[in-house]
């Protein structure tokens, strides 16, 4: 089954990676219900890919309530008679020193990063469950294989989206439901994640390196892409993702 008239639910779809991949797969025939908390960016975005022949709604979400996720599934059901994939996008990356104490970024990486992730799973699971298929895409990050200084609170979420993920992926053959999952780990991609950054000393190192070597959200959309458009007996569970230049 190709990304053709495929519904495909995304997160934090208001710009960046989010944005890039509802263009992309809207392109190629996806039937989009994308969700965010900016509706000003939601209905530009909506509008431009209807100018462009595709097809897509949308409606404000903010990941960390359940119940307004899972009114995102809704619409796609009410909207377009079911749902395919879910693409959980949404994240916010405010990178500190552990010893900064930002104890409030902390809860908000938490809720968004992981609880927000949780929710899509937890919206889509029965669909998926009854219907036998389904695919559950989720954005992690290199910070989610690898241990960065000034990404401690980031990571753990990071690290817990990939089991979760695995744990997901396996449970699924045991009890036969052929729900495939992609975990995506892109390294330095050219977003708004660096204006969520407080920290001044740690916002200035991520700048340097971004200015330096980063690519844009586009290299990550034609990974969902090609995630999506595999035969439904084939699961590509792991990418990671990093720019030619980075080290």
């Amino acid at each position: 089954m190709s990304v053709e008239n495929k519904v495909v639910v995304i997160t934090g779809a208001s710009s960046g990676i989010g944005a890039a991949t509802a263009k992309l797969l809207a392109s190629n025939g996806a039937k989009l219900v994308l969700g965010a908390r900016r509706e000003d960016r939601l209905t530009r975005l909506v509008t431009e890919i209807k100018a462009a022949g595709g097809q897509a709604v949308y409606q404000v979400t903010d990941v960390r309530d359940a119940t307004e996720v899972q009114g995102l599934v809704d619409l796609a059901k009410s909207e377009f008679g079911g749902i395919d994939v879910i693409f959980n996008n949404a994240g916010i990356m405010p990178s500190s020193p552990i010893s900064a104490l930002h104890v409030q970024e902390w809860n908000d990486m938490i809720d968004i990063n992981l609880r927000g992730v949780l929710n899509g799973v937890a919206a889509v699971m029965p669909d998926f469950t009854k219907q036998k298929h389904g695919q559950i895409v989720t954005t992690s990050s290199v910070a989610g294989i690898k241990s960065f200084p000034g990404a401690g609170v980031y990571g753990a979420t990071k690290f817990a989206v990939r089991n979760l993920m695995e744990v997901i992926r396996t449970e699924s053959a045991q009890e036969g439901t052929n729900i495939r999952t992609a975990t995506l780990y892109p390294a330095a991609i050219n977003t708004e994640l660096l204006h969520t950054i407080t920290d001044q000393d740690a916002k200035q190192g991520m700048d340097q390196l971004y200015n330096a070597v980063g690519i844009t959200p586009d290299a990550i959309a034609r990974v969902v892409n090609f995630a999506i458009d595999q035969p439904e007996d084939v699961n590509v569970n792991e990418f990671t993702i990093y720019p030619t230049k980075q080290a």
